[in-house]
């Protein structure tokens, strides 16, 4: 049958294709994928086509990780969100959730996420500007007023700091009478990927590898519904990888994370069910969908055979996705639309958990709520009007899909081995090897814009003469002003003996590494302490992280 298929082939390409290229030669001499996967012209079956594709729901779920996938259930439809202060921010949840949102991501100013309070010079210019500023509890308790946390899930975007915020997330579910069992969400606290792409950590790799692992074993214990972790690809891509190196360094950050656990004592089966991870969605169409099956398949089988875990739930890479917000362009932001609908849709035949689209005009500014809507609304029509959803993996035994389905996991082991060579994430990074694998992708795909090889219509081609853009959101300018004064207010207020004995506390049970660090933090916050007094009575142990 193969032999058959291949000397039509070839007989096709020698009458047709030879002949007709001499009347309208092929666009390029060569095609290929943003991973550098050179694109045949025809894909026709092979042996093994579908050899490890499986079964919906069974390992080594390429076809997704539930038996009936969007005909039980659609993904959680969320959109990241946050600015300014707590108030503002909880009248944009309010307004999302009567739109139809089924799930809330909280996006956090760039002080929260590093461990600074609002009053801090080194924080004041950057109050509420890419995200809310949490400077205590009582922020979080006016920014879930009104939101009852038992019926929602709530993605939290923070690493360094996503102990405290998580404490304080439970300290409300607590008092609003909420059955910790039942609360559903995840915290980002992928550290990992902050020294290899964004630069939000606070301290050295090894201290804040204790503190996820703290976070692992505590929630194991307290808080069984909760995603303890998002392994993040997202903003590994951001910084300009490829698709093959988003999932290879995912994962092996993911393999990290489970053998830090598992070296502190943890067995595996008891937190790996509830390991998360984040993708972003790019504009090449089916190397993003391919990418989606790929990972779930290499990361079923790492599982499975490296680390030993019997549990099924345990090999299932369940994923959160995000539109790309640096392909979006500050000219001619409508086609902004285009290309996150696209994206939304490689998200979702992808088999994607969740979801959040990209605003038009993110490139200029924090979306306006007319923009947030439409976003919303791509992924609702996606879901209710495309047809996309009725049944399972729809592009599964697409010679071509499945070809790079296979490429993608082929080249990404390929890099999960040097990385093992060198001894792990940890290691990689300190080699700075993620980062200049990262710089050079970055480069190469720069170079092809900037030579037209990649159009980017309305940036590179197809320009227009356009007005500015006037509609745009901004932060009110007296935001920081006012949140210092509600610090300032709170730390005049609250019983300040009982927290100096908190912190105390705290730094003293750093020191012991074999002390689970999480019911300190939950002390600290219940009383009031501050993100940045917590943040800074583990630096005053642990110190500083520069890079």
């Amino acid at each position: 049958m193969q032999d058959k298929i291949k000397s039509q082939k070839e007989n096709w390409e020698k009458t047709k294709v030879e002949n007709f290229i001499k009347k309208i030669p092929e666009r390029k001499n060569k095609f290929e994928t943003d991973s550098q996967i050179e694109i045949e012209r025809l894909y026709a079956p092979k042996e093994n086509d579908y050899d490890d594709i499986g079964f919906p729901g069974e390992f080594p779920f390429t076809r997704g990780p539930y038996p009936t996938m969007y005909r039980g259930r659609f993904w959680t439809m969320r959109q990241y969100a946050g600015f300014a202060n707590a108030e503002e921010s909880n009248k944009r949840y309010k307004f999302l959730l009567e739109q139809g949102t089924t799930g809330l991501s909280i996006a956090f100013d760039l002080p929260t996420q590093i461990g600074y309070d609002s009053d801090h010079p080194i924080a004041r210019s950057e109050v509420g500007k890419v995200g809310v500023a949490i400077d205590s509890l009582k922020d979080m308790e006016i920014l879930f007023d009104g939101i009852e946390l038992q019926k929602i899930s709530t993605s939290m975007t923070i690493n360094a700091t996503a102990s405290i915020l998580l404490a304080m997330y439970v300290t409300i579910a607590k008092r609003q009478g909420a059955d910790l069992t039942k609360i559903a969400g995840t915290i980002q606290n992928d550290i990992l990927k902050e020294y290899i792409a964004r630069g939000t950590y606070i301290y050295p790799p090894k201290s804040s590898m204790r503190l996820t692992t703290n976070i692992f074993e505590w929630c194991s214990k307290n808080l069984p519904s909760w995603n303890p972790i998002s392994i993040s690809g997202y903003h590994i891509r951001e910084a300009g990888s490829d698709a093959v190196q988003e999932v290879a360094f995912t994962i092996a950050n993911g393999m990290e994370y489970v053998s830090s656990a598992v070296k502190s004592g943890l067995d595996v089966d008891s937190f790996s069910s509830r390991l998360s991870f984040f993708f972003n969605v790019h504009n090449n169409f089916f190397e993003e969908i391919a990418k989606f099956r790929a990972a779930r398949r290499l990361w079923a089988k790492i599982m499975k055979e490296k680390f030993g875990a019997k549990k099924e739930e345990s090999w299932k890479l369940r994923f959160h996705s995000q539109t790309a917000g640096c392909t979006l362009t500050a000219q001619q932001i409508d086609n902004n639309i285009v290309r996150v609908t696209m994206q939304a849709l490689a998200a979702v035949l992808g088999g994607t958990q969740s979801l959040h689209t990209n605003s038009r005009d993110e490139a200029l500014s924090l979306p306006t709520a007319e923009s947030v809507q439409i976003a919303l609304r791509t992924q609702q029509i996606i879901a209710l009007e495309s047809g996309v959803t009725e049944t399972i993996d729809p592009l599964a035994g697409s010679y071509f899909v499945e070809s790079l389905t296979d490429q993608i996991e082929e080249k990404a082991k390929d890099y999960l081995k040097k990385i093992e060579e060198m001894g792990g994430s940890i290691r990689a990074i300190e080699k700075n090897y993620f980062q200049n694998e990262i710089a050079a992708a970055s480069y190469r795909y720069q170079q092809k814009i900037e030579n037209k090889d990649k159009v980017i219509v309305g940036m590179n081609k197809f320009q227009t003469e356009e007005l500015v853009q006037s509609k745009t959101f901004s932060i009110d300018p007296e935001v920081s002003n006012k949140q210092v004064e509600k610090l300032g207010k709170l730390k005049a207020e609250r019983d300040n003996t009982k927290v100096k004995e908190n912190l105390e506390a705290l730094s003293k049970a750093a020191k012991d590494e074999s002390i689970n660090l999480m019911p300190f933090i939950l002390e600290c916050v219940e009383n009031y302490a501050s993100l940045g007094e917590i943040s800074d009575a583990l630096r005053a142990v642990w110190g500083e992280y520069k890079g």
